[in-house]
């Protein structure tokens, strides 16, 4: 899968890069099940049609573009882990348009000229509640008209679980709730984030959530493995602590993948810091 970064400098030379495709539309931050949806379906009518597939998603997230102040956004994924996704889905392309403000205020129809019709979409795909265009004028009932009808147009309903819809928005609220098992049914895959190890703690990457303080099972995956242990988040969220009598042979700063499985009671004694050198299985073994 290639990923190709647009802005408005270099739109031109992508334009006449593109060929025609099927196109899925939408931020698909966490790339839930809605999302999947979204762009299995647009898989489908690739296929049918013997097309390439598309997916257009947009970064930074027009909230922190519009907003007022510099509060943060909490993004559940990075760039590169939703393209991971993405590929694994059957993905042949993946553009993320700058999101600033000379966009956002695009009007809807030059928002489908430019970026739709310029790109070689032949198919747009996406959730009955996708909007484009300044102030979210489009979305994609219009978006056939908005194309002079050169763009045929499949709308995916709402995907719920028990009644709820699913969203970006819920998964956040999950993750802030530490309510990881509930994350798999809505997620369709249990919560990742990636982390590295600083010697004494687990600190996340930028663009990753970590749970509600607390303390959790997960799985840590490195080198091909995982291994399943118990932490605990720190209530600043600053890190994330290995808990009592839990033991990982790691060195500092080494990335690894944490799979969120379960919260835990909430343990009132607080856990070990524990030093690079009492992680080390020479002073493991030093200590037994």
């Amino acid at each position: 899968m290639e990923t190709i970064h647009l802005n408005a400098s270099n739109l031109a030379y992508w334009k006449k890069q593109s060929t025609p495709n099927v196109m899925a539309l939408g931020f698909f931050d966490g790339v839930h099940s809605g999302h999947e949806q979204v762009v299995k379906t647009a898989c489908d009518v690739a296929k049918e049609k013997q097309l390439s597939v598309a997916v257009m998603s947009f970064f930074p997230h027009p909230k922190t573009i519009l907003a007022k102040d510099n509060t943060a956004f909490d993004y559940i994924m990075p760039l590169s882990k939703k393209a991971s996704i993405l590929e694994s889905l059957g993905v042949d392309t993946f553009y993320v348009v700058n999101c600033d403000k000379d966009f956002l205020f695009l009007p809807p129809e030059q928002f489908v000229s430019n970026y739709l019709l310029g790109l070689g979409v032949n198919h747009a795909v996406a959730g009955f509640d996708f909007s484009y265009g300044h102030r979210g004028a489009g979305n994609i009932d219009r978006l056939k008209a908005d194309s002079s009808d050169q763009i045929e147009v499949t709308k995916v309903d709402k995907v719920d679980f028990n009644g709820k819809k699913i969203s970006s928005t819920w998964i956040r609220e999950l993750i802030l709730k530490g309510k990881v098992e509930q994350l798999a049914n809505v997620l369709g895959r249990c919560y990742e984030t990636e982390v590295f190890w600083d010697g004494e703690c687990f600190k996340r990457l930028p663009y990753y959530m970590l749970p509600a303080p607390g303390n959790y099972r997960v799985a840590i995956a490195k080198n091909e493995e995982q291994h399943e242990t118990e932490v605990y988040v720190s209530k600043s969220q600053t890190g994330v602590y290995l808990a009592k009598n839990q033991r990982l042979n790691m060195f500092p700063d080494q990335k690894v993948e944490m799979v969120w499985l379960q919260q835990l009671p909430v343990d009132q004694e607080l856990p070990i810091k524990r030093s690079f050198m009492s992680m080390h299985p020479f002073y493991r073994l030093k200590e037994s």
